[in-house]
């Protein structure tokens, strides 16, 4: 039985890097890699997880198609449960582009797919019973789901016992708080970027935007904040932790992994300070290797990291 169900955005990654530029219509430029790699914050955090060393499922929709089947294999290779996985055979796989500079940081091109086709119909409750965490994975860009249907399902997995957490992915609508609002009351871990929390709550500072969070219900907020780490509020106390300095080769996927990072702290039975460290750590290892995966290490050679990097 899964101790983490991640619900969400599952996507196939065509990764290239470095891309110094797009080239002119009916022209070429050469990157120095390209690889296909699993993606979607659903897929990436639970793949986190597993290596982690936590059981997870994911509930999601992809196509019967190549990508699906892509997807559903890499899945079942790192052993996480993929009944609560949709096939619909109507439209296919989610996919992005991924083009990372020499920095690391990146652009991407991408198609909503089966995602916008997700439901809280698709969802077998039989998976969730008994998981300790329900995970909204990138709540704002799934609009079959966003919104009061997201907070139907948060409620009733409270009410099933389920710890409840959510992040959030870039709203090209433009209507953040308008959508999220609902779903708020229902959240136990909130766990936005710095600039989704800054849209979201209409602040600049990381205390006001935590405190309209809290306000609304939330029991504790961890703001993503990339290479400065990371910001981390309750009603009772709160944490700013630097990041660990790597090198970054590709960022994709490494807010996933600040949370996956948390996730794993809290089911280990972590105090809040050791929850977010291990989420730095997780976040920062995976932006050391190509694609949103690669650079997750183990449980072990993760605290391993983080006590030669304290």
């Amino acid at each position: 039985m899964a101790e983490v169900i991640c619900l969400g955005i599952m996507v196939a990654d065509l990764v290239g890097r470095p891309v110094r530029g797009l080239p002119e219509k009916g022209k070429l430029v050469l990157v120095d890699e390209m690889e296909l790699h699993t993606g979607g914050c659903a897929v990436n955090t639970a793949i986190a997880l597993r290596k982690l060393g936590i059981k997870t499922g994911v509930i999601g929709k992809v196509g019967r198609d190549v990508l699906g089947d892509f997807i559903v294999n890499r899945l079942n290779q790192v052993g996480i449960d993929t009944r609560g996985v949709k096939r619909d055979p109507s439209t296919t796989t989610s996919a992005t582009m991924v083009m990372v500079n020499e920095d690391g940081e990146r652009s991407f091109i991408h198609y909503v797919g089966c995602n916008a086709k997700l439901t809280p119909e698709d969802i077998d409750w039989d998976i969730v019973k008994g998981a300790r965490i329900l995970h909204i994975a990138g709540s704002l860009i799934m609009p079959g789901f966003d919104g009061e249907p997201t907070a139907e399902v948060l409620k009733k997995a409270k009410d099933m016992g389920c710890l409840t957490s959510m992040d959030t992915a870039w709203d090209p609508s433009d209507r953040w708080m308008q959508v999220l609002k609902p779903s708020l009351p229902y959240v136990d871990v909130f766990l936005p970027s710095l600039e989704e929390a800054r849209k979201l709550s209409g602040y600049d500072k990381v205390e006001e935007m935590a405190d309209v969070f809290l306000e609304v219900g939330v029991k504790i907020v961890a703001i993503k904040m990339g290479e400065k780490g990371c910001y981390i509020r309750t009603n009772k106390e709160q944490l700013m932790l630097p990041a660990f300095s790597v090198k970054a080769v590709d960022a994709t996927g490494a807010g996933d992994a600040f949370v996956a990072g948390f996730l794993a702290g809290l089911v280990k039975g972590l105090d809040l300070e050791s929850t977010a460290k291990l989420a730095n750590a997780v976040g920062a290892l995976a932006v050391t290797a190509i694609g949103a995966s690669s650079g997750i290490r183990s449980w072990e050679e993760t605290q391993a990291f983080i006590a030669a990097n304290a």
